[in-house]
């Protein structure tokens, strides 16, 4: 599978709550997600994260996938059923090493995420 492949696999599992197919595609050492208000170092404590968001989570649209060798770039639009935010866009940044996906970086507005939580985050790993 080429770079895109594996992202497009990685999204269409997370869109289908598929965590443990999700997590065959990521690095299982020097993992790193980063987002604007979060910081993960291993696949577990990313998944455990997004096992928690599946209850707000109504859709997860793909809008745009590119690469450029093993560097993908997706725009999605993350559908909740949690009205007060409605849809949160994403940009998210991946490299692809080795046939799994070893850096995550996420960028959206953090305020809406953080107002949704109720100023509750995870902590930085």
């Amino acid at each position: 599978m080429t770079p895109k492949d594996i992202v497009a696999q990685f999204i269409e599992n997370i869109r289908a709550q598929r965590l443990d197919e999700a997590k065959d595609l990521l690095a299982d050492e020097g993992f790193e997600y980063v987002g604007p208000n979060m910081r993960f170092l291993s696949r577990e404590d990313m998944l455990g994260y997004q096992f928690g968001m599946f209850a707000i989570q109504k859709d997860l649209v793909l809008r745009q996938l590119s690469a450029d060798g093993e560097h993908v770039f997706a725009i999605l639009d993350y559908r909740t059923y949690f009205e007060p935010i409605g849809d949160v866009r994403l940009a998210i940044w991946f490299r692809v090493r080795d046939g799994r996906i070893q850096v995550m970086e996420t960028f959206y507005n953090a305020a809406v995420v953080e107002n949704m939580l109720g100023g509750s985050l995870p902590p930085a790993n």
